[in-house]
């Protein structure tokens, strides 16, 4: 199977300099290589959010109900508007 894409001129010309450059042996793996750094940031993202979330269930304070902290934001927001 094969997939043919039409890169914006911009964007081809990037793809020619790293070809061109010796970084790449051609656009395959010029594209290849910008997918898998798209996909390590997703995980770092991931990864990062899984480990707040660990922090938060590891938290020892006492919670606060959702309704105290949005009444908190309505408030500086009211406040904010009326100065």
């Amino acid at each position: 199977m094969s997939n043919s894409i039409t890169l914006p001129p911009d964007l081809a010309a990037k793809v020619e300099e790293r070809v061109a450059s010796g970084e790449a042996d051609n656009a395959v793996e010029v594209i290849r290589a910008g997918l898998a750094a798209l996909e390590a940031d997703e995980v770092r993202r991931f990864e990062a959010l899984r480990a707040k979330i660990e922090r938060s269930i590891s938290d020892p304070r006492p919670s606060i109900p959702a309704d105290d902290v949005f009444a908190e934001i309505l408030n500086g927001l009211d406040a904010e508007t009326h100065e």
